[in-house]
């Protein structure tokens, strides 16, 4: 992202509504929205140019047939970048940080539960890293953060968000069996979520009418959506970090309910381990998360122990990497529009 990239209010606007449906036409937001369709498609694509946005699609399988393991890893300095591009390169692998405090990797690593051996593939998946140390946390239950980090859903009047959120009817005994075909047409859409149905046809093998009732299908049933990438610091959150909360049984979803209406919070999660609930937060500096932590986190109820490591650089977020140039050259194309 270049330093002259910057967001005004109406860019904002346009990313709250691309979060809310990150395949809406720029048509239908720009009429939700009065301003123009070239205006919005204006904004989308000097963003997008500039690897500030990317709305991408994330498959949500079946709780039953899929696990998220929390991993934070430590190497030999002299590897640490060479084991940071390998998990970067694993299709099973997102939000990839390295950590401030001990110069460590953190990830979240997706596990086929078919074997009923969750924890044995976290052990694979160490030995063939050839990774020092590696912890591991279970995640059990999202708590916020889904559907998009609040920061930044606070740009529309309700009305718009109303018009803006698409109806989803379509229950999961509607979607069937996923086939080959519908593998690739999400692994596009986890490339990028608004490629357009032509683009996607081809891709995937399948004619556009299958491609669009697939999509309806899969959202409908909550198996696919849509997350907007964002740099935080073009909403003036500076300071990213990753906290554990320990926390007494009795108050687990009092605390839940509340970390879910803060706007710091970008993802939240009960977990397995020491700790029962991990969380991402988004803070303006220094001062607000000292704030944070002691007028908010210190006022809930049941919180024992608080733990912080200070994010020092996203190497991948809920998307593949995308190296620059790289996208135009396999794709076609640096960004697409729905049809």
């Amino acid at each position: 992202m270049g330093e002259s990239v910057s967001l005004d209010e109406d860019d904002r606007r346009v990313l709250h509504a691309l979060q809310l449906d990150g395949r809406a036409s720029f048509a239908r937001i720009a009429a939700v929205l009065g301003m123009s369709e070239r205006a919005v498609s204006r904004r989308y694509h000097r963003l997008r140019s500039r690897l500030a946005l990317r709305v991408v699609g994330i498959s949500r399988r079946d709780p039953r047939d899929q696990e998220e393991w929390f991993l934070r890893m430590t190497a030999p300095s002299t590897s640490i970048d060479g084991v940071a591009r390998a998990l970067a390169d694993r299709d099973d692998t997102s939000w990839i940080a390295s950590l401030a405090g001990d110069g460590g990797l953190s990830c979240i690593l997706r596990t086929l539960t078919s074997t009923g051996d969750g924890a044995g593939a976290v052990e694979q998946f160490r030995r063939s890293t050839g990774i020092a140390t590696v912890t591991a946390q279970r995640l059990l239950a999202p708590i916020a953060g889904i559907g998009g980090w609040p920061g930044r859903l606070e740009a529309l009047t309700v009305d718009e968000r109303e018009a803006l959120t698409p109806d989803r009817h379509t229950s999961p005994s509607h979607v069937g069996v996923p086939g080959a075909a519908d593998a690739r047409l999400l692994r596009l859409l986890t490339a990028d979520g608004r490629l357009s149905v032509t683009s996607l046809a081809r891709e995937s093998g399948m004619p556009e009418s299958t491609v669009r009732r697939r999509i309806t299908e899969f959202t409908g049933s909550g198996m696919l959506m849509f997350e907007i990438e964002v740099d935080p610091k073009l909403y003036g959150r500076q300071v990213d970090v990753i906290c554990w909360m320990e926390v007494r049984p009795a108050s687990l979803g009092d605390v839940a309910g509340i970390l879910g209406s803060h706007s710091e919070v970008a993802f939240a999660s009960t977990t397995t381990g020491t700790t029962s609930i991990l969380a991402f937060l988004e803070l303006a500096d220094a001062d607000d998360l000292h704030r944070y932590l002691t007028e908010r986190i210190g006022a809930l109820p049941g919180v024992h122990r608080v733990q912080t490591e200070v994010v020092a650089r996203w190497i991948k977020r809920a998307g593949p990497v995308v190296v620059p140039g790289a996208w135009s050259r396999r794709t076609g194309r640096s960004a697409a529009t729905p049809t």
